[in-house]
């Protein structure tokens, strides 16, 4: 499939209302092989599901993990002006050439992984609005960006692991939490990058402060008003994903924030994905609540840039071995489970 050019905001959320779903025949083959491995049914837990998953969302059985991509993309946000982190704007770009010359952990975990990774880079120059005076994003801008996410994932992509990094995009992802799910502002906000108390008050407040200034709750404005160009990008991944067959890893509370836009608009959004890890931002396990989802790994990370997410493709890794390798009762005369 040809990537699709999102033309409007009705076209995208024309495109939410019309989602394919798994592959029954990958699926009916997957429920063929797995009973009669040479195990007791269920003993491999979340590994079982695992290779289910992949081979529903990938539409062919066996389950493959050759071609993997991880894609993380950055942006810088206005309300990074406003004292919400403990480190300057700058350190976006900064962190894009260290990315670029193999120094972060994402590419050690690619490289461990054999994952290829890609970086894009979305205006930098130009952060996005200050959303506590309104949203952060014209239409215009907000799909340029999830535009650009759309082409993540050609068809013949085992896997997508998308990732992120903007300073201040902890602040975004929090508003757009607390936007669609209510509660306190304080309840979706975390320290991100390591803010000291004096600043985590000023980002409670401003994250406060956008969601009542873009009061709408419908995911895809909240998305608009409340995130970034990284995070649009990240929910352009995901949906461009979907339409091509290809499962996706999702990564931590930020990516997780626009994921969660994505099934706001669209309960089943979500259903080609997987979350990698759960981060220690107080509102990622809250988040992960509302969107249905359980990481697999819980490793007390907040790095971001996708590594959570990478790192837990040695799961999925294993879980295909296991349901590819393995041999049948019948193949090896093991006797099966008496009735």
């Amino acid at each position: 499939m040809t990537t699709v050019h999102i033309e409007s905001i009705s076209h995208l959320r024309s495109l939410l209302a019309a989602l394919p779903g798994a592959d029954a025949a990958a699926l009916a083959q997957w429920q063929a092989r797995e009973p009669n491995l040479t195990k007791p049914a269920g003993s491999l837990g979340r590994l079982e599901e695992i290779s289910r998953h992949l081979s529903a969302w990938q539409g062919q059985h066996p389950p493959r993990l050759e071609a993997l991509r991880a894609r993380v993309y950055a942006g810088n946000h206005g309300v990074a002006a406003l004292g919400v982190s403990a480190f300057p704007p700058v350190v976006t770009g900064q962190m894009v050439l260290n990315f670029a010359h193999g120094g972060a952990a994402i590419n050690q975990l690619c490289k461990c992984f054999g994952i290829d990774l890609g970086v894009e880079s979305l205006d930098l120059d130009r952060p996005t609005a200050d959303f506590t005076q309104g949203p952060a994003m014209d239409e215009a801008d907000f799909l340029a960006a999830f535009n650009l996410g759309m082409a993540a994932a050609p068809a013949g992509t085992d896997l997508l692991v998308i990732g992120e990094m903007g300073i201040g995009n902890t602040t975004s992802a929090a508003a757009i939490a607390y936007a669609l799910y209510g509660g306190e502002a304080a309840d979706w906000t975390g320290r991100g990058t390591g803010v000291d108390d004096e600043r985590l008050k000023i980002k409670i407040e401003v994250v406060g402060k956008g969601a009542v200034a873009n009061p709408s709750k419908d995911g895809v404005d909240v998305l608009r008003c409340l995130g970034g160009r990284e995070l649009a990008a990240m929910a352009g991944a995901i949906l461009g994903a979907r339409l091509n067959k290809v499962p996706v890893l999702l990564d931590g509370y930020v990516c997780c924030a626009a994921a969660a836009a994505l099934h706001a608009a669209a309960p089943d959004a979500l259903d080609h994905c997987l979350v990698g890890h759960v981060s220690v931002e107080p509102g990622h396990r809250r988040l992960l609540e509302k969107i249905g989802q359980r990481a697999l790994l819980d490793m007390e990370m907040r790095l971001g840039e996708a590594s959570g997410a990478a790192l837990a493709v040695g799961l999925l890794k294993g879980a295909v071995a296991c349901h590819t390798g393995m041999a049948t009762f019948a193949e090896m005369g093991v006797s099966g489970k008496e009735e």
